[in-house]
């Protein structure tokens, strides 16, 4: 019988993606998966969030269930039994609570900071989403203008490749990788009208991000999040 570990709904992510070499990944790649490609690029995603009504096995977590993260991902796959596993490799997660982060860290050898954050969503004739995270006194900031009206992501679109995962690879070690399965259903998304990033990569992910800091975004999407759970059964290969 399949475990739910965690439930939580996930709300206006935006994902802003940049395409970066992959010699760059190779240190943060888990071993027996592979970089997932997009028209030959491999991209990075810089991604803000609210994480809201979160449950732990279907206890509800008082104070704690509502928040922002920030966090610094990758794509990878892994070809199993003639299948394709599509998932994501977090270079770093980032929320404002010291316990979730801890929790995180020792129960699954995740890579979470704790820092303050901050949001601000508003919705009327359009929608602005924006996400602060404040790291060494300086705030850094993750923002969009979007449409109201939602749009189904079509196939073979940069759209698909990058919401569409549902299994998460951590790096143990150099030799171990575990593997944990994400749920969701399709979500929708909102055409960008305009959208801004100011990030220290360098201080925030170390110095092989540190020329993003200039860098302008491949793209940025958005989109509007749903209900998701995380399989308690984590599988080390």
């Amino acid at each position: 019988m399949r475990r739910i570990f965690l439930k939580a709904n996930w709300e206006n992510l935006i994902m802003a993606n940049y395409a970066i070499d992959p010699l760059l990944l190779l240190p943060y790649l888990p071993n027996g998966v592979e970089l997932d490609f997009y028209h030959n690029k491999t991209y990075v995603s810089l991604v803000g969030f609210m994480f809201k009504n979160t449950s732990l096995f279907d206890i509800p977590i008082p104070f704690f269930g509502s928040f922002e993260e920030i966090n610094l991902r990758f794509y990878v796959r892994k070809v199993q039994d003639r299948k394709i596993k599509k998932g994501v490799v977090f270079i770093n997660e980032t929320v404002p609570f010291k316990i979730v982060a801890f929790l995180a860290n020792k129960l699954f050898k995740e890579h979470y900071i704790s820092i303050p954050t901050s949001s601000s969503i508003n919705i009327q004739e359009n929608k602005m989403i924006q996400y602060n995270w404040k790291l060494n006194g300086k705030w850094n900031t993750i923002l969009v203008s979007s449409e109201k009206e939602k749009y189904k992501i079509e196939p073979s679109t940069i759209e698909e490749f990058i919401f569409e995962r549902y299994f998460g690879f951590t790096k143990l070690n150099h030799k171990l990788t575990q593997e944990y399965r994400i749920n969701h259903p399709n979500w929708m998304t909102n055409k960008i009208i305009s959208a801004e990033v100011k990030c220290d990569f360098e201080n925030m992910y170390g110095k092989p991000f540190a020329y993003l800091n200039d860098s302008m975004p491949d793209s940025v999407l958005l989109a509007e999040g749903s209900s998701v759970s995380v399989n308690w059964e984590r599988y080390q290969f």
